[in-house]
This record gives C-alpha cells, sequence and structure tokens, in this order.
C-alpha cells in the first residue's frame, strides 16, 4: 500500500515527493484492481466497512524500481457476535480466517512488470455450519483460493502507464473470475496524476438452502439422507475507480477519488434465514435442537430475498500530511451511498512515528457509521407482505471503531541476505535480501444504532493481526 510504502522518508524536499508520486502511486494504481479480486468473501458478501486486515501492499519505495519482489503476507482474523443471519438475526456469527499470500512483482524490463498475487483463506465459520442445524458439517470449514495476475507497462516519456489483469477465485459455494484494466497519467512535473481503472467479476454461486427450506427435505424423517441437487446462480460486478492525486505544497498531498459498481444477479444469500412476524407458515424443522443452536422458532423461515440490481457510488478523500522529518499525519474520508438506502461514512487517521531511522511505529484509528438498508430487520421484525426481506446485519444501521498499531522494521540494507539458485546478468550467484518486517494489529468493534432494541442492535467484536515480509531479488 502506498500509506505503508512511505514510511521511511528522510526528507520533505519537493522533489522527493514529485518521485514518490511518480514511483509508489503509479505502480499501486496499475496493478490494484487486479488485487480487488481477493477481498471479500461469501461469508461477508453485504459488509462495507473496513473490518479486516490491510490489502495487500504493492512495492515499497524503499526497493529499486529494477528489483524482483516477494512479499509473503498472514495473518488471523477472529470474530464473534449474537446475530447471524444463518439464524435468521441471531445466533452465534463466530468466525476464524488464516489469510496466506505471496506477492510477486518481476520486472521484465525497465519499463514492463508482471506481478503475480497467490494465497488462501483457511477460515471456520460457527454460523454456516447452523445451515443444517447439525454441528461439524463441511460448511463450518473451508478454504478458499485465490489468484491474481498483473502486467503494467510505462511510456516514461509521455509519463503514462498501463496496466492489464485477471484473477479467479474458488471456495466451496462460490466460483469467480475477474479482468481488470487501468491507466495512469503523470504530469511533467510529477506534481499531478490522474488514473484510471476498471474491473469485472463473473461470479457463479452454488445455492446451497437451509435443510427446512430444501425441496428434498422430509418434514416427517428430518435425518433422513436427500440427495443434494444445489442449482447455481450468477452475479456480475462493474467497477470503475478515477483519482486524481496532488502533491499541494511541500508537506501536504492529496488524493480524491470515485468507485461506480453495478451488480446485477444474485445478490442475496441463499442459506441466511429470515423469520416473520405474521407468517402463519408452521415451522417444520427438527425438533430435537440442542442448546447449541438457536431456540426453535413456531412459524417457518423463508430464504433472504434481495433486488437483483445494487449501484454503489462513493467518494474518498485522502490527505498526506508530513509534519516533520519524524511525524506524518495520514487523514481518510470516504462518503458512501447505494440504491439499497445505505448512507455511510467512515474516518481514518493514521500518525506514522519515526522511532528510528529504519522503525517505524504507526498508531491508527478507523470510525464508521452507517444508515440500515430499506430491506432490513431485525429478528421477527419483517412482514409475509415484504417484497425483499433481510436479516443480515452488515445491512443495519450501525457504527463501529477499529483501532490499532503497526510497526515496521526496514534498514538501508536489509534484514538479511541469502543465496539463491541461479545467476544474474553478471553471472554472479543471486542473492535474496530480507528487506523490511511489518507488523499490525487492530480491534473492531460494532455498536447498533438506538433505533433497534438493545438485544436487536449489532454487537460484532474482532481482532485482527497482519504480518508482510518484504524480500527482494
Amino acid at each position: 500500500m502506498l500509506r505503508c510504502a512511505l514510511h521511511d522518508i528522510p526528507s520533505l524536499s519537493i522533489a522527493l515527493l514529485k518521485k514518490l508520486l511518480l514511483l509508489s502511486l503509479l505502480p499501486l494504481l496499475a496493478l490494484a484492481a487486479p488485487a480487488l479480486a481477493q477481498t471479500g468473501t461469501t461469508q461477508n458478501p453485504n459488509r462495507i466497512d473496513g473490518y479486516g486486515a490491510p490489502v495487500s501492499p504493492a512495492v515499497p519505495v524503499s526497493r529499486a524500481a529494477e528489483e524482483a519482489t516477494i512479499d509473503i503476507i498472514g495473518g488471523y482474523y477472529q470474530q464473534d457476535g449474537s446475530h447471524g443471519a444463518v439464524e435468521g438475526g441471531r445466533g452465534t456469527q463466530q468466525l476464524t480466517d488464516v489469510p496466506p499470500a505471496i506477492i510477486v512483482n518481476v520486472p521484465l524490463d525497465t519499463v514492463s512488470r508482471l506481478s503475480v498475487n497467490v494465497g488462501a483463506d483457511f477460515y471456520a465459520s460457527a454460523s454456516t455450519d447452523r445451515i443444517d442445524f447439525a454441528l461439524s458439517t463441511p460448511s463450518a470449514h473451508d478454504v478458499r483460493y485465490h489468484g491474481d495476475f498483473g502486467y503494467s507497462r510505462e511510456q516514461k516519456a509521455k509519463g503514462t502507464i498501463w496496466g492489464l489483469g485477471t484473477g479467479v477465485s474458488k471456495e466451496y459455494d462460490y466460483l469467480s473470475f475477474n479482468l481488470a484494466g487501468s491507466f495512469a497519467k503523470t504530469s511533467q512535473d510529477g506534481n499531478r496524476q490522474l488514473s484510471l481503472a476498471g474491473q469485472v467479476f463473473f461470479d457463479r454461486v452454488t445455492l446451497i438452502q437451509p435443510l427446512e427450506l430444501r425441496d428434498t427435505y422430509n418434514a416427517a424423517n428430518p435425518n433422513a439422507r436427500v440427495e443434494k441437487n444445489y442449482g447455481t446462480d450468477t452475479r456480475q460486478t462493474y467497477n470503475f475507480t478515477a483519482t486524481y492525486s496532488q502533491v499541494l505544497t511541500k508537506r501536504l498531498q492529496a488524493a480524491v477519488s470515485t468507485e461506480l459498481v453495478s451488480q446485477n444477479g444474485l445478490l442475496s444469500t441463499p442459506f441466511h434465514r429470515v423469520y416473520f412476524r405474521d407468517n402463519p407458515t408452521l415451522n417444520t424443522a427438527p425438533t430435537s435442537i440442542d442448546n447449541n443452536f438457536s431456540p426453535r422458532v413456531a412459524t417457518a423461515a423463508r430464504i433472504e430475498n434481495l433486488p437483483r440490481a445494487r449501484f454503489k457510488y462513493p467518494v474518498s478523500l485522502r490527505l498526506n500530511y508530513y509534519a516533520t522529518d519524524l511525524v506524518q499525519v495520514r487523514g481518510f474520508y470516504r462518503f458512501y451511498n447505494d440504491n439499497f438506502g445505505i448512507t455511510a461514512h467512515t474516518f481514518e487517521l493514521e500518525l506514522p512515528v519515526k522511532i528510528t531511522p529504519f522503525f517505524v511505529a504507526y498508531p491508527f484509528y478507523r470510525y464508521h457509521t452507517q444508515t440500515a438498508a430499506k430491506y432490513f430487520a431485525p429478528f421477527m421484525g419483517h412482514s409475509i407482505n415484504d417484497t425483499y426481506y433481510t436479516s443480515d446485519y452488515d445491512l443495519s444501521a450501525f457504527s463501529a471503531n477499529k483501532v490499532g498499531l503497526g510497526l515496521r522494521y526496514s534498514p538501508v540494507y536489509g534484514i538479511g541476505r541469502f543465496h539463491v539458485p541461479g545467476r544474474n546478468a553478471q553471472g554472479l550467484p543471486r542473492v535474496m535480501r530480507f528487506k523490511s518486517l511489518d507488523l499490525r494489529y487492530a480491534n473492531y468493534q460494532q455498536t447498533g444504532s438506538s433505533i433497534y432494541t438493545a438485544a436487536n442492535r449489532a454487537d460484532l467484536k474482532a481482532n485482527i493481526i497482519s504480518f508482510d515480509l518484504g524480500f527482494s531479488l
């Protein structure tokens, strides 16, 4: 990320700031579109605030442009709450995720680069384990694999860089392919830059429904083994991002961006239940449910139903201020709106402090607040006359706070070095350098809006630990 790449800035000259924009913003924007494919899973398709681990970083500016770089990233994410959508807006939201990944950037020549980003998410979800009213089912543990591949080419005389990318993501009920393209133009003095990026996703979703709502379910013998003939549905997502960046003074730089998103197809989650306050149909779910599940409801649930088209249009502003040679102030604001009725505001502040020439600590704080989607209601809050309905608390009204601390160690000559197979262009043995180490911890907490009763307010809590090991060759 750009914000990780700027930790090692030794001075505040305008020439250096121009160089930073050229060397760090351009590769980041050219390769950012392919990286988008790895964000999010089917566990949280509607969450719009920044709850998770940082997006994979771009090549830090402390590494020479001609170097091949390798980033090994990973972490641990853990959350819990009491409003799981699988059980109709109640029940556990417990989930853990271990997301290792490797990002490789290789210069093909002086103007073009190839990037590869491959990884996996090893997650365990107690909420999806409630789909079948049987713990330790295959839906409780799964792996998402993803791979993203990008190519960028710079035309230095024109100050332009363009990139192309593609990617794939696969998990137990979800397959996604994406294509991406980007273009950036920097002014001759290096002070201004306009970047454009587009991406399209083609998703196929397996329609895994709650046990009692499947056509093959036998209420007289709920434990009978039945053939699982799940159907499928599709979704298409189109993203367009425009960003304008400028160096305003020797100490201040700013970036304004907007991202237009259009989604068509299946936008609801087929294994999310919704219970109604006035449903006359009796519940046929198994009656022998133990204490590991929420109490059985007398009336029947239905499968979550949302419109098949959604439009999102956020606008954001980012400011980087170099207060001194040792302290930076980074501010971020985003306004979000969509046709589901959600309006959101997100504020973020990061304060990198250079403790030594090679060691930086960066505390950060993020605040997010949003209104509810017009299709959301808590448990038993919907009427059967509603056309669309969901009890997914990612679409509820809440505020969230995320606070944490990052540490970065990046000596000029690296942390260490070792030989690897092969020889360089001069015929000498290849040497891999361990250039940098990043560690980051964050605590995240949601607080539900007072428009709901105390029992129906969001209460999700999460902890995130992540790391980035940076190498160059």
